[in-house]
């Protein structure tokens, strides 16, 4: 069974609220580094099927910037390397 996760980018407005998030959501370990490259690491070693939906990406990257694009390139990226991850995008 395909496990969804919803993450909010209107709750993600500063890097400390988007690892937060992102720990939240994600249900990751107390140990997680909260930075990109473990967010990285998490997600391309997360086992079984899982779809992660990006809502109001649009507001994280307005108030993130490069480090929003950042964010969403890691998860793109962890998305081409572990096929049982699938990220998408949803504007609503």
């Amino acid at each position: 069974m395909q496990e969804i996760i919803v993450l909010e980018g209107e709750k993600m407005l500063s890097r400390r609220e988007a690892h937060e998030h992102l720990a939240q959501q994600l249900a990751l370990p107390d140990y997680y580094g909260r930075n990109l490259d473990a967010l990285y690491d998490v997600l391309t070693e997360r086992e079984g099927p899982t779809r992660i939906i990006i809502r109001h990406g649009n507001t994280l990257l307005s108030w993130l910037g490069d480090y929003g694009k950042a964010l969403i390139q890691t998860m793109l990226d962890a998305d081409r390397v572990n096929p049982g991850l699938e990220v998408l995008f949803d504007e609503e």
